[in-house]
């Protein structure tokens, strides 16, 4: 686990199972249709139940750069934030729509009075981009959204060794000690 301190919010990269994180919401990286079907969204529904997806797609269509904050079913966390990081179902997406997507998922934590969220690596899989690019998009909307806002923790929630090495070369780039 490598973790960096940003204006008293803990950034935190670690290897393990988004849906066994202990903070108070995780991220779903959706598409603007809120379908879960495959990638993380998939796992989400089939572990936290079609009543996440159901909630879900009463605010489709959602625009990348906005976020809408569901119940999470039978799953451990106060709220699922969907997120879209492309506008249909399997699409490949761009650093600029996961840049947007993790401000937008980051606002809406913070308009609800999260401390805590956790991301998985938006936009890889499904979305077609390297980790490198993932990160680089995430870590600078991170700290875009912590120059103006403030929470306690932000978790990235990474399935393998490729994935934590590339983000925490980039954590370490962006966040200079």
């Amino acid at each position: 686990m490598e973790i960096k301190k940003y204006k008293n919010t803990n950034v935190v990269v670690k290897i393990g199972d988004l849906l066994e994180d202990d903070s108070e919401a995780i991220i779903n990286p959706a598409n603007s249709l809120m379908i879960m079907g495959g990638g993380v969204a998939g796992i989400i529904k089939k572990k936290g139940g079609e009543e996440i997806e159901e909630e879900a797609k009463r605010y489709a269509p959602v625009e990348i750069g906005k976020a809408i904050i569901t119940k999470a079913g039978k799953l451990k966390f106060k709220y699922v934030i969907h997120s879209p990081t492309m506008e249909r179902p399997a699409m490949v997406t761009t650093s600029e729509k996961v840049y947007k997507a993790t401000f937008a998922a980051l606002e809406s934590a913070y308009n609800k009075g999260l401390k805590s969220v956790s991301f998985p690596a938006m936009g890889t899989g499904v979305g077609g981009l390297s980790y490198k690019e993932a990160a680089k998009a995430m870590f600078s909307a991170i700290k875009d959204f912590l120059d103006k806002f403030y929470l306690e923790e932000i978790r990235i929630i990474l399935l393998n060794k490729e994935a934590y090495e590339d983000f925490v070369s980039e954590l370490k780039n962006v966040f200079v000690e």
